[in-house]
């Protein structure tokens, strides 16, 4: 491993082949930890780095987090953080939303990161013979606003993610495993075009105290502090990284 804060971890991060998941997964492993990426598609930096490993498939697939955890331990022979960023995000009212969209919204955004929280606390549990860990699940800013007109589907589920990192993060805080959230508000990435909208942060950025949409790495920089030792007092935490909003 390299030198860095995280030179002696290894971390898996859904999502991690695009937008704020990529820039986690390579934030992580270029302080010098060790990084295997979950996702729909595979990540196409990780072939020659060592440091990266990559598994293709769908998160809200029961075995498929367990594959995810299975894959860290035989490469790198532990995992001692998750990030869970995957995420299903569609567009329109409620009205306009047909009940498979819903569905795929909650399998993606709230099945899939319990599914893998839970088989990262099985491993990383101080109670189940680890040696701790953190997890940080990615909100959004949409879980206090609501989102109406938009995607109030999304912005329930999370919702959900924030209800279940507060009680998670009690129920292991005595087992050495923290775990935090970040809230992102309107970034620059391509699931506002796998939505339908591509052009969507700059239409709504008025609305935003600071003027501007986010950049991803500005997301995954409150991230990487959540996951290091500098926070280590810190767990049931939520970063808002929204622009004021």
């Amino acid at each position: 491993m390299g030198e860095g804060r995280f030179a002696v971890k290894v971390a898996i991060v859904s999502g991690g082949s695009h937008g704020i998941g990529r820039a986690i997964a390579a934030g992580f492993a270029g302080e010098g930890g060790q990084v295997v990426i979950a996702d729909l598609a595979p990540p196409d930096f990780f072939a020659s780095d060592p440091q990266v490993a990559g598994i293709t498939g769908d998160i809200a697939e029961p075995g498929f987090a367990e594959r995810v955890l299975g894959t860290a331990i035989s490469r790198f022979g532990k995992a001692d953080i998750l990030v869970n960023d995957a995420a299903a995000y569609p567009d329109g009212t409620l009205l306009d939303m047909p009940v498979a969209a819903w569905e795929r919204v909650f399998a993606v955004n709230v099945v899939g990161p319990f599914l893998c929280a839970r088989e990262a606390v099985r491993r990383m549990s101080t109670r189940h013979g680890g040696k701790g860990g953190g997890i940080v699940n990615v909100s959004s800013a949409a879980s206090r606003l609501g989102s109406p007109g938009e995607y109030v589907d999304y912005a329930a589920s999370k919702g959900a993610i924030d209800t279940f990192t507060i009680g998670l993060a009690k129920e292991v805080a005595e087992e050495g495993i923290r775990v935090n959230a970040v809230r992102p508000g309107v970034i620059y990435t391509g699931i506002h075009a796998a939505g339908g909208e591509p052009g969507r942060v700059d239409r709504v950025k008025g609305a935003v105290p600071m003027k501007r949409g986010g950049e991803a790495i500005e997301v995954a920089r409150a991230i990487l502090w959540l996951l290091s030792d500098e926070s280590s007092y810190s767990t049931g935490t939520f970063i808002d990284v929204s622009g004021g909003r």
